[in-house]
């Protein structure tokens, strides 16, 4: 079989049922980003930016931000090995999602439903729908918390307040899906911003924060580190965020041919990339600013996000430090809770193909994970929220490897992928990052069940 063949074969579709999609991913913004045909490199890498920063905001959701004030305060810097290692992995993992939706015309979902047979998609899907509610959970309850902190609105409000953001999402959407890719770029602006503020509060020392970037082999000898630093693994990268990823890069019009895809997969790399960068950052401010205020000053015990809040200003010295830690978190819930309806979207469109209105899947997806935040609160209270808090990161931990072995499969499957299929050794690099993950998943999975 010659490369055209191979080629002609990822563009027509599955070789293995023969079906091709009957509909595109998010058809209503498929195809709808000019990208220029000519140009200088700025004016083509502008046209691809977007995606990879709405897949960013998964990795700085409020689900992460426990894990990353845990470590800090406990721990210190050392932990910023671990923030990098799995941001690393989340741009390797995100370039292949980008790969598969470009070369294939397919988005993740399409693309198990092409090609496993009816229980096993059917089993997928489950899996996929549990950890978007999942991870909806957490953006609810970290909105809720930080409308709670910035307005003294009572938490089960606040998760029905977040309900709103699916009228803001069919909102942008109807304006075009740059307005939708501004907001979120938008947001994280303020997030960076507002950590950038908290850092030069702080005033952590240069050298043990570069320092915290070099592994450490204590890390795997200290049992409650060794746990920490599972936690922040296992929250960093999201099921849903690979099946964002392939569909919202087919939004771009590139030529759907051999030249236009490779072109559109380079620059969609660079995207995300480069986005997965400023996660980074995030990440690793949220753990910096909990080393420098908590830990250094002897408070190792700081693991919850109205405990730091309390904290923050009391202890650097600046009123402004918690109103800015809580404005971070509300920008970081209302950007989660947008991209995490729209994956709902993607996911419930590519494995079961229903047609409903755009506003009532999205109200749906989104209804699935306020019930179970308002029933919660209102039985339990902050406590309650707290725990199911970490339930939610959990239950993400369990669905991941749904997401991220077919993902693997099909990029690395010639008669799919065709010429566009990955180089054996990033193929081995892909696979070994998969086991790391699943085997560090399965352990926290472990303890968490063991107590």
């Amino acid at each position: 079989m010659t490369q055209s063949q191979m080629g002609t074969m990822a563009e027509q579709g599955w070789k293995f049922t023969g079906s091709v999609p009957d509909r595109e991913s998010l058809s209503e913004v498929h195809a709808s980003v000019r990208v220029p045909k000519s140009g200088s490199w700025v004016r083509k890498l502008f046209a691809f930016a977007g995606p990879g920063y709405m897949v960013s905001v998964g990795y700085m959701d409020p689900g992460n931000w426990a894990t990353d004030i845990a470590g800090g305060s406990a721990f210190g810097y050392t932990l910023l090995s671990v923030i990098m290692l799995s941001n690393l992995m989340a741009i390797l993992l995100q370039a292949l999602s980008a790969r598969l939706g470009i070369a294939t015309g397919r988005d993740l979902a399409q693309a198990c439903r092409d090609h496993y047979s009816p229980p096993v998609r059917i089993c997928l899907w489950i899996a996929c729908e549990l950890a978007i509610i999942a991870c909806d959970l957490a953006e609810v309850i970290g909105t809720a918390i930080a409308l709670q902190l910035l307005f003294g609105i009572p938490l089960v409000i606040g998760a029905v307040i977040t309900a709103l953001d699916v009228f803001l999402l069919l909102l942008l959407m109807n304006k075009g899906f740059r307005f939708l890719e501004a907001f979120v770029v938008s947001l994280l602006s303020i997030i960076a911003l507002c950590f950038i503020v908290q850092i030069a509060m702080a005033q952590p020392p240069i050298a043990e924060v570069l320092n915290g970037f070099i592994p450490k082999s204590e890390i795997l000898t200290n049992k409650e580190m060794l746990y920490v630093a599972i936690g922040i693994i296992g929250a960093t990268v999201m099921p849903h965020n690979l099946y964002l990823h392939s569909s919202i890069v087919q939004t771009r019009a590139y030529e759907r041919n051999d030249e236009g895809r490779r072109e559109a997969i380079r620059w969609a790399t660079v995207d995300s990339t480069v986005a997965l960068m400023l996660a980074l950052f995030v990440n690793a401010a949220i753990l910096i600013v909990a080393a420098g205020v908590f830990h250094a000053k002897g408070h190792t015990d700081v693991a919850e996000i109205e405990q730091a809040h309390q904290m923050l200003s009391p202890l650097l010295g600046f009123a402004i430090a918690s109103t800015l830690f809580a404005v971070a978190l509300l920008a970081s819930g209302i950007n989660s809770t947008v991209t995490a309806t729209l994956a709902g979207q993607i996911v419930m469109e590519g494995f079961l193909r229903l047609r409903i209105p755009d506003w009532a899947r999205r109200l749906i997806t989104r209804s699935l994970a306020i019930i179970p935040v308002v029933v919660v609160t209102y039985l339990y209270g902050d406590k309650g929220t707290a725990e199911l808090l970490v339930l939610s990161q959990v239950v993400l931990s369990m669905q991941l490897p749904f997401a991220v072995v077919p993902l693997i499969s099909f990029v690395t499957d010639k008669r799919k992928m065709g010429r566009f299929v990955i180089s054996k050794p990033v193929a081995v690099l892909a696979w070994v990052v998969a086991a790391i993950i699943i085997a560090l998943n399965i352990k926290l999975l472990w303890d968490t069940f063991s107590g």
